[in-house]
């Protein structure tokens, strides 16, 4: 049996943002940064703000190992869901830790991005930005399950807004 190489990854930036707590829903009026790390020049960012949007790689890092599904679980715990695997859910409590988001580029001003929409906290760990080209979206309808547009009623909802 070999055992494959441990894979590391360095973060290229971190996320700064007024959200501190983490919380389920309500991430559309949350507006954020990313800081790239000192390593990276401010031409690292240059043509990204030709794209109305990108692709952020990130980390839970404020998940504790005990807390990780490697099986099947209700998506949010919620038994009137059904249970699934974590490979067909977007729970932050998953191996490997990585969570990706499309967000909305807003300014881009020497080593930082301005962008909405990031369902990441302040100080998360980014590990890649990504432009998003329309020949990388999905190419035909998308289907999804009826459970998951139930989970994600409220989660684009800015802050305090009604449904």
């Amino acid at each position: 049996m070999t055992t494959e190489p441990a894979i590391t990854v360095t973060p290229i930036g971190y996320v700064r943002s007024t959200r501190r707590e983490l919380r389920d829903d309500d991430w559309d009026g949350v507006a954020s940064r990313i800081e790239l790390s000192a390593e990276f020049g401010p031409e690292a960012l240059d043509g990204l703000e030709e794209f109305s949007h990108a692709e952020i790689i990130f980390v839970f890092h404020r998940a504790e190992e005990r807390e990780i599904t490697r099986g099947a679980r209700h998506p949010r715990g919620n038994p009137a869901w059904p249970l699934v695997g974590i490979f067909a859910q977007r729970a932050s409590r998953r191996p490997n830790l990585l969570g990706a988001t499309i967000v909305r580029i807003v300014a881009r001003s020497g080593r930082t991005l301005e962008v909405e929409g990031l369902d990441a906290v302040d100080g998360t760990p980014v590990v890649d930005i990504k432009p998003v080209m329309s020949e990388f979206l999905p190419r035909g309808a998308v289907r999804q399950p009826r459970w998951s547009t139930e989970l994600m009623r409220q989660y684009w909802r800015a802050d305090g807004a009604d449904e």
